[in-house]
């Protein structure tokens, strides 16, 4: 029998990529879902492709602390608890830092800093009063490797990284595990949050050519969340075969 089988999942960034992909084998495990994203046509194609499942869904934006809430809110309604939060959503709109895209970075620090802050805020203290529990986020090998014009989103990351590993240190001794997913190129739509044509298509052929498949990442969080409640794996980096940093 899986570990998974019954746990209530909830999933940020749910709609496509890394989170879809990790809810579409979660439903195989026998979880039960709660996807949490912003596109609502997408998430209801989702949920009416697992009509024999225990999935829902809930539209919220991560950088707003109270959608967040009510995210988790509603999945108490539903299940009655909160096994795992899969903070999974970010952005990436890499450019020069010359170019001085103050709009773009206060975003990228609200999805991808703040939104892992919201999702933990929202179900650690429904975890402590469980004593039980487990929170991953998706980070990425830009959290510890900087490259050439992606500071900003870099910085988000190991953000994420110091984060998690406070959270870690901190709720040990509640049974809360934490783990931190860090893959390099995956192809999935993160290079749509680009706005320089010509770095969005180098990022995209990049994904292409070499890319893991948001499947990868999928199956590298889901054997972290079936590990038994005494084992805690912090921390898995995954890059594609060829890349280089």
């Amino acid at each position: 029998m899986s570990n998974i089988k019954g746990k209530v999942i909830i999933i940020t960034g749910a709609s496509a990529g890394i989170g879809l992909a990790t809810a579409r084998k979660l439903v195989q495990e026998g979880a039960k879902l709660m996807l949490v994203a912003r596109r609502q046509e997408r998430l209801e194609e989702i949920v009416q492709n697992f009509p024999q499942a225990k999935i829902c869904y809930f539209v919220a934006d991560v950088a707003n602390e109270e959608e967040m809430k009510k995210a988790v809110e509603k999945t108490i309604e539903i299940y009655g608890r909160v096994d795992i939060l899969f903070n999974n959503a970010g952005i990436m709109p890499v450019a020069p830092l010359s170019q001085g895209r103050i709009q773009e970075w206060k975003q990228m620090l609200d999805i991808n800093v703040l939104g892992v802050l919201n999702g933990i805020a929202a179900v650690l203290p429904i975890m402590k009063n469980q004593q039980s529990g487990h929170i991953l986020t998706t980070a990425s090998v830009a959290g510890h490797v900087v490259f050439n014009q992606g500071a900003v989103y870099c910085g988000t990351k190991f953000a994420v990284r110091a984060i998690m590993e406070g959270l870690r240190k901190e709720e040990r001794e509640s049974n809360i595990r934490s783990t931190l997913i860090s893959p390099g190129t995956v192809e999935t739509e993160l290079h749509h949050s680009i706005n320089i044509p010509e770095m969005r298509e180098k990022i995209e052929k990049l994904q292409e050519d070499i890319g893991l498949k948001a499947e990868d990442v999928a199956d590298a969080a889901i054997y972290a969340m079936a590990t038994p409640e005494h084992v805690s794996i912090s921390e898995i980096i995954m890059r594609p075969t060829q890349q280089v940093d």
